[in-house]
């Protein structure tokens, strides 16, 4: 059974990704909350918990993992504002999480992804094609996410690399993001995150002739960003 690692896994889309890819792959769920994760694991038949703040994440981290079909990153951060109300600690906040970590765990697990001839996806955002007043240091991490995943696509031709863009989905964070809006946060107008994982299922589970490189996702109504 091939092997998947998500990260983000312990909510929102990530869990999603995790409980879609779960009938074809061994799971490694990663994250900060270990009770989360050990939540969503026990009702998956082949998943294990890999609690670890991603920003600081180490060689030691990822010892043992030798093959890797799949690895998945979902998790992220946001904080709105505009330019003039943003200070230098939620730019680095954001870059390091959203950015930096992705850059650091991939390339920890490079040997591992070669291995199985894997495929990386990288949970991007409408944010990263287009940015918006009050989003400008998110935008700007998820415009360098669509940079990383297209350097990494032709300097690694053996690996699939694919960059999803949804809109909004109705998760916690997107509560949280409407919070700091001042608007009021209304599901039935976003993205779900069972959507958003079929999606990813849909490019993982591509034939060998075909790489999807990017897939774009909106809601049928709603905001775009």
């Amino acid at each position: 059974m091939r092997t998947a690692l998500i990260t983000g896994a312990s909510r929102g889309v990530g869990e999603a990704i995790a409980r879609a890819l779960a009938p074809t792959h061994r799971l490694i769920l990663g994250g900060r909350d270990r009770a989360a994760l050990d939540e969503v694991a026990a009702g998956l038949p082949d998943a294990r918990v890999w609690p670890v703040e991603l920003a600081e994440v180490t060689e030691r981290d990822v010892e043992g993992i030798d093959r890797l079909d799949v690895l998945v990153h979902s998790a992220g951060v946001v904080t709105l504002g505009r330019v003039e109300d943003t200070p230098a600690e939620v730019w680095r906040r954001t870059m390091d999480v959203n950015v930096i970590a992705v850059a650091e765990l991939t390339r920890l697990l490079l040997p591992a992804l070669r291995a199985a001839g894997g495929h990386v996806v990288l949970i991007n955002s409408g944010a990263g094609l287009r940015a918006n007043p009050g989003w400008v240091s998110y935008a700007a991490s998820k415009f360098a996410l669509r940079a990383f995943a297209d350097g990494l696509r032709l300097e690694e031709p053996a690996l699939r690399v694919t960059s999803v863009y949804p809109g909004r989905v109705a998760t916690d964070m997107q509560r949280g993001v409407r919070a700091q809006e001042g608007g009021a946060f209304e599901p039935e107008k976003y993205l779900e995150p069972e959507t958003v994982a079929r999606a990813v299922v849909a490019a993982i589970d591509a034939g060998a002739d075909a790489h999807l490189t990017e897939l774009t996702l909106r809601p049928s109504e709603g905001p775009v960003s």
